[in-house]
């Protein structure tokens, strides 16, 4: 197998390729683990790059969602309004203390108001005064012109937002948006100069060829980072019961997300813990970031045993703040 060495001379993935190497038992998972290692290892060497993320407004979302504890349909859940400056700053500090190279602002909802961007900014300010080594990402949902012009004024460096499955999958995810409102918020920061972040859910129920089609549209649309998830049931929302991941079906999802973007942050993001379980270190073989503590609203694994992870595998902190697009362009 050399698919590494021919995508480094400039040979691309193919989606038919592409869909034969996630499928064809006849190739060997950590072959493929080991074709993208390759990769990874020529654009990334042997660093990791760390990501928290704080969950500044939680539920009161009129968006339904079917993974998403935070969706209208799960009103018992935790829900409380847009927290405070202070709070958003003191998490930027945790953040920074813990050798986190990105924080994570993230909102639940539709989409902010032009108040609560407001409020963002305002935070995303005094964040960088404090800490200017601190990469700031926010995601709030569907936004416009004019916020993502002042978001980037205040200093956000990267926006996330997840195209979550393919385009043909969308609508048995999600009604209340379109797939297509979801790709205009990414390219809307894009021509704000604001690094775009697109991963997406793996887990709920999509086909093989979903899966190929969510790693060349992520492609197209030419993400700098892309969270792959792997779903983490929650009782009650319409995936809650779902469970048809292995540890060894991640890997080749991961892998295969390498090998069609090679040069990108790929990152290890919800539901690694429990989907990956004891191959969580042998992931990092592929993806060059993962998400530290918890998520929105299910717990990660202890800090302490990320880093242990990190050290174990050989591997240090990319404490670096470009954005990968200006250091892979």
């Amino acid at each position: 197998m050399k698919i590494a060495k021919e995508i480094l001379e400039g040979r691309a993935l193919t989606p038919e390729k592409a869909l034969d190497l996630l499928v064809n038992p006849s190739y060997d998972t950590m072959d493929l683990v080991h074709e993208a290692y390759q990769l990874r290892k020529h654009y990334y060497g042997h660093k990791v790059k760390l990501n928290m993320i704080l969950n500044a407004k939680s539920g009161i979302c009129p968006e339904d969602c079917g993974y998403c504890g935070q969706s209208r349909e799960m009103k018992e859940k935790q829900r409380y309004a847009l927290i405070s400056e202070d709070e958003i700053t003191e998490g930027a500090r945790v953040a920074a203390e813990n050798e986190i190279g990105t924080y994570c602002i993230v909102m639940s909802g539709r989409g902010p108001s032009d108040k609560e961007i407001d409020h963002i900014t305002s935070s995303v300010e005094r964040i960088k005064a404090a800490h200017p080594q601190l990469k700031v990402c926010a995601c709030l949902g569907l936004t416009n012109e004019t916020q993502a012009e002042k978001l980037k004024a205040a200093g956000v460096d990267r926006y996330n937002h997840n195209l979550n499955t393919s385009e043909n999958y969308h609508h048995e995810v999600v009604t209340t948006h379109t797939y297509e409102d979801r790709v205009n918020t990414i390219e809307i920061m894009k021509q704000n100069n604001i690094s775009p972040c697109s991963g997406v859910i793996c887990g709920m129920g999509e086909s093989n060829q979903d899966i190929v089609d969510m790693a060349f549209a992520l492609k197209e649309i030419d993400a700098d980072s892309i969270p792959v998830n792997f779903l983490h049931p929650i009782k009650g929302t319409k995936f809650g019961s779902m469970d048809q991941l292995t540890p060894t079906r991640c890997l080749r999802i991961l892998a295969l997300f390498r090998l069609v973007n090679p040069t990108k942050e790929i990152r290890i993001a919800g539901g690694r813990e429990v989907n990956l379980r004891s191959l969580q270190a042998t992931a990092l073989m592929v993806a060059n970031s993962i998400f530290v503590g918890d998520y929105l609203i299910t717990g990660g694994q202890p800090n302490q045993l990320d880093y242990e992870m990190i050290q174990d595998m050989g591997y240090e902190i990319d404490y670096g703040t470009a954005c990968e697009s200006e250091v892979l362009s």
